[in-house]
């Protein structure tokens, strides 16, 4: 039975080196790929039917097409050194991510997720409208008409209810919490949801400068402003601390940056096809004939202690200019200081969002700008509310900054007075 495949790749008199070696390489590789993939599953790193398990599946069907294609060994030459490339970009990259040596990727993700955000001219990247998902890790995720989280009101009930809009990153948008789950939600639940509907306009990474054009532009949804705004920022401004020459508007890094982070971009950036180097060729061209690009690259440097004060500046400037927006309309503005798991955030690590800050620093730092944003808000006008750190702790998080379920509750449980008494 053996003897005809054998003789096929050159393994039987008279003996076909140029047809065994690539078939024996590829029978090594293939024993490689079974052992990474049995390696993922053992770490609960790999499932059937999603993309990482097509990536490994792919990868056997090359090597297999190469010992079919033994009688042209240039032919299987050239699949064999694509398999191997692949297969070390692919399993290579993502076990020196795992180990702390690299920030990215090449692996296809467990699961596939769906697309929640598309490209916007001036935001860069927004929810999609009406989108109703399950994320990977099995959370309830809708979207309204008006491309904010949650629902949309019944017909005709705003008439007779005070709009609350929420502003905030990934930690507003509540990424660990499913519908009905967000603090955004707790929140109206707390007022009084046949009195109170609460728009909640948070959007994974935004910064201030995204909500002041959140402010100045995209403020009202459903036909009916709000009566009051809330602020829950910080986190995100972190991400250009100590970035020389930052861009007044973050538009050196951070902006573009949204692109890739919340995938919208047509092509490359952060989007993972089955084959590494096939995404690596489409960032290639990506980065240089798409006219969304980086003009500095922080991650290529080494972290920095301290505060930043042309940061703290730009940071200051954008919360006067929302509140001046807000006061101009008659809307009552609430600034509240950003909470981050901080027994997640130890030691001389960078976790990968905040590219030039440790993650010992990280807590040092928001200290200080939830000081700037209490003497700013004051200063103003504007109610603060300062959601004292130390009454959570990591069961309210869902990592190391955004919150749980039961951490939502609790959050919106202490802004809840602070928002019944500022939008009366």
């Amino acid at each position: 039975m053996f003897k005809p495949i054998l003789a096929y790749v050159g393994l039987r008199r008279p003996y076909r080196f140029e047809r065994a070696i690539p078939a024996l390489l590829a029978v090594l590789l293939s024993f490689v790929v079974v052992v990474s993939a049995a390696w993922l599953a053992a770490v609960d790193e790999l499932t059937a039917g999603g993309p990482r398990a097509a990536y490994f599946f792919y990868l056997l069907a090359i090597l297999a097409l190469v010992i079919v294609l033994a009688r042209w060994p240039w032919l299987a030459a050239t699949l064999l050194l694509l398999a191997l490339v692949d297969l070390v970009w692919g399993v290579g990259s993502h076990a020196l991510q795992r180990s702390g040596y690299a920030t990215t990727s090449l692996l296809p993700p467990i699961v596939a997720e769906p697309e929640r955000f598309q490209w916007h001219a001036v935001l860069q990247a927004v929810p999609i409208p009406s989108l109703r998902i399950t994320s990977p890790t099995g959370l309830a995720i809708s979207h309204t008409s008006e491309g904010t989280r949650g629902h949309d009101p019944a017909p005709g009930t705003l008439d007779r209810r005070t709009v609350v809009a929420t502003f905030g990153g990934s930690t507003t948008y509540d990424i660990g919490a499913a519908e009905g789950d967000t603090w955004s939600d707790r929140l109206a639940e707390a007022l009084g949801s046949d009195s109170t509907f609460v728009v909640n306009h948070g959007v994974p990474g935004y910064t201030t400068v995204e909500h002041l054009v959140q402010t100045a532009f995209y403020q009202t949804k459903f036909g009916k402003p709000p009566r009051c705004a809330i602020y829950y920022v910080g986190w995100n401004d972190l991400r250009n601390a100590h970035i020389p020459n930052l861009d007044l508007a973050y538009a050196d890094f951070h902006l573009p940056s949204q692109v890739d982070s919340l995938k919208v971009r047509r092509i490359g950036g952060s989007h993972v096809t089955i084959s590494p180097l096939l995404t690596m060729l489409a960032r290639i061209v990506s980065a240089e004939v798409d006219t969304v690009r980086y003009f500095t690259d922080p991650y290529g440097r080494d972290p920095v202690s301290g505060g930043d004060p042309a940061l703290e500046a730009l940071y200051e400037r954008n919360i006067r200019s929302i509140s001046a927006i807000n006061r101009g309309r008659g809307i009552a503005t609430i600034w509240v200081g950003q909470l981050v798991n901080r027994e997640k955030l130890q030691g001389d690590g960078r976790y990968g969002w905040l590219p030039l800050v440790r993650d010992r620093d990280v807590w040092p730092l928001l200290e200080r700008f939830n000081a700037i944003l209490e003497r700013t808000a004051k200063a103003s006008g504007d109610t603060y509310v300062a959601v004292p750190p130390d009454a959570f702790t990591g069961a309210d998080f869902v990592d190391n900054g955004h919150f749980s379920a039961q951490g939502s509750r609790r959050f919106a449980g202490y802004l809840a007075p602070a928002v019944r008494e500022a939008c009366r």
